[in-house]
């Protein structure tokens, strides 16, 4: 019999095992979760496709770190965010996530490969033609990029951009063909001197581009003067001496004269109002804008009015100027005067009248010829070509 003071027993509860319907409960069950948490584990971990054995234990591979291209998140309460980044379309976002998921490890993803590819800030270099890398089309004046030449990663906006060096030379062309003039040169004692310089310096193209280390150097003394992309092509002063050759031995000598100082101006003020003022104008066909043309129109109309207004007047005339085919004087064709029933005298102007006129026609015909693309040749060769025959089949008619 106990006794009054002893302690009875604890009892001994023994709970019953879950069922499996509570057991599936209690596994399914989690606590409140954040979208982020969420989204995370929504999102498999990327597992190493390479068989990379390690500690000498075969089959043991690591599993990749996540990737570090950007996620889109949620903007943090409080802090503010651009409209850009918080109107996004859902396309955007859709494919901001596939290609993203697909570039593990940090690696590039598809869509910073073709920004890659495609953009380097400025234009594209030109595309190989060929087998052989180029063809004959690719030695007309292409796009520039950037970073091929040395100094012009270093010089962006004075070479580069707004070609200073190069332009510079281009203008003085002008100036030393106007001192030749004034020395009574005549225009044919100047060809031979011109394919003295263009069979080497020809040469010596054709001979930097089978010779990679030849070129760097080149391009690394001369790379001021030139456009990036002549690094792969031909060099622009090779079109420049053929250019002055054709229109100084094959025209007569006011033509020829005219020819290459409309090279020498014409041109650099297109390319330097264009890229200044071509934006804002209408483009008349690819790398050509109104902007452009139209200072080649000016420039052209002021050339002709400088040389057959005042230079010839005041300097000269100067041996070989008996030859010149515009003379100050412009008288309609035989057939037309009489067509129209004038008199041969009211069918010819002279004086500032016939200057103004021949000068328009010059400056049409030097804008015509700076935005005509003939079989892709370089405008240093067209421009004082057609310059020329524009000129000399005007005069041939009404001279």
């Amino acid at each position: 019999m106990p006794t009054r003071s002893s302690i009875p027993a604890t009892p001994r509860i023994i709970s019953p095992s879950p069922t499996p319907s509570e057991r599936d409960a209690l596994d399914s069950y989690t606590g409140p979760m954040t979208r982020a948490a969420r989204r995370r584990l929504a999102t498999p971990l990327p597992v190493s496709e390479e068989g990379n054995e390690e500690d000498g234990v075969p089959g043991l591979r690591r599993a990749r770190t996540r990737s570090r291209s950007p996620v889109e998140t949620r903007p943090t309460a409080g802090r503010r965010t651009s409209k850009k980044r918080t109107t996004k379309t859902a396309d955007a976002k859709t494919t901001s996530t596939d290609s993203t998921a697909a570039a593990p490890n940090g690696d590039m993803t598809v869509s910073e490969k073709q920004e890659k590819e495609v953009s380097n800030g400025h234009l594209l270099p030109p595309q190989p033609a060929g087998y052989t890398g180029w063809g004959w089309k690719d030695i007309s004046r292409s796009p520039s990029p950037l970073g091929l030449i040395p100094i012009h990663r270093h010089w962006k906006a004075f070479i580069h951009k707004h070609e200073v060096p190069r332009k510079a030379l281009h203008v003085s062309i002008g100036f030393f063909v106007v001192w030749l003039y004034l020395s009574g040169t005549q225009t044919l004692s100047v060809c031979p001197y011109l394919m003295g310089a263009l069979i080497p310096i020809a040469a010596v193209d054709v001979l930097r581009h089978h010779n990679a280390s030849f070129n760097r150097l080149y391009v690394k003394v001369l790379g001021a003067l030139m456009r990036e992309s002549e690094f792969t092509g031909y060099n622009g002063v090779i079109f420049y001496l053929l250019g002055a050759w054709i229109v100084l031995g094959f025209f007569p000598k006011d033509v020829g004269v005219v020819g290459t100082l409309l090279l020498s101006w014409c041109d650099t003020a297109a390319s330097t109002f264009g890229r200044l003022y071509g934006r804002y104008t209408p483009r008349i066909r690819s790398g050509k804008s109104l902007a452009g043309s139209l200072a080649a129109f000016l420039v052209g109309v002021g050339t002709s009015a400088f040389f057959w207004g005042w230079l010839v007047p005041t300097k000269g005339p100067m041996p070989g100027d008996e030859l010149f085919m515009f003379t100050g004087t412009l008288r309609l064709p035989q057939l037309l005067s009489e067509a129209v029933g004038l008199t041969p005298a009211q069918a010819t102007i002279s004086g500032g009248l016939a200057l103004g006129i021949m000068s328009i026609w010059s400056g049409f015909v030097a804008a015509a010829s700076e935005v005509a693309n003939v079989c892709g040749l370089d405008d240093n060769l067209t421009i004082p070509v057609l310059s020329g025959l524009g000129i000399w089949g005007f005069l041939k008619i009404v001279g």
